[in-house]
């Protein structure tokens, strides 16, 4: 093995892993990129490296992009780190958050070959597709869905829902608080989660999903669908 090989190697999985982009034409990491796809030695490394370590490698728009493989405790999060990140204390509402992320990701992507384009999204857009989505699952729940568990996690986050309020004032209009006392307090602490894990940047009340989220939104539905994927009309199952 080539020594400058393996410096490359580990150059890029180290800025890959301090959550910097490695980009094509970035006047800095640029070579990088280049050394990426251009050395098969460098290209070997780079993905034992991020095999051995359980992430994930995407490539998008001529950048690399690197997230936590299923079940990875070390640079992934735990449900209580969630909790956490979030300030939420309960699983149902946790859930709720997941639920709302998923219906963030399925506005502008549903599958690999339906792309939506669209610039950006608002809360009021989440809001009425989260009560959409829930009151056609939970409409159909005992056909649906078979395990009692996931019966009672749905009716679980359905419910919650039912019970907030769209804001938690008449005046509130769109300076929505993040906060557990509304829907569009919910939809605001999940904007703000993605936006500090650089997948969103607000502007007025719209948020602009990054290179980074559409990178890891395409490769999610490549690689993944999941049951809730299927309860919400997807045709597979994983």
């Amino acid at each position: 093995m080539d020594s400058r090989n393996l410096d490359k190697a580990i150059e890029i999985y180290s800025k890959l892993i301090s959550g910097e982009e490695i980009n094509r034409k970035h006047p800095d990491n640029g070579p990088l990129y280049e050394e990426f796809y251009g050395n098969a030695e460098v290209y070997d490394i780079v993905t034992n490296i991020m095999k051995k370590m359980n992430l994930a490698l995407y490539e998008y728009e001529d950048s690399l992009f690197i997230t936590a493989g299923e079940g990875n405790r070390v640079f992934g999060y735990t449900n209580d780190d969630m909790k956490k990140n979030l300030g939420l204390r309960l699983n149902k509402e946790l859930y709720l958050c997941y639920f709302i992320m998923y219906m963030i990701l399925l506005y502008f992507y549903k599958d690999s070959e339906s792309y939506q384009f669209r610039e950006y999204i608002k809360a009021e857009a989440v809001i009425s597709e989260t009560s959409r989505y829930l009151q056609r699952i939970t409409k159909d729940l005992d056909v649906l869905i078979t395990e009692e568990i996931e019966q009672d996690s749905f009716k679980a986050i359905a419910l919650l829902w039912d019970e907030l309020p769209m804001v938690t004032s008449a005046n509130e209009g769109e300076n929505t608080r993040a906060s557990k006392a509304s829907r569009a307090g919910y939809v605001k602490l999940t904007f703000n989660f993605f936006v500090a894990q650089k997948l969103f940047v607000e502007n007025s009340d719209r948020y602009y999903p990054t290179t980074r989220f559409r990178a890891l939104s395409e490769n999610y539905f490549e690689e993944y669908r999941g049951r809730l994927y299927q309860l919400l009309g997807g045709e597979e199952d994983a």
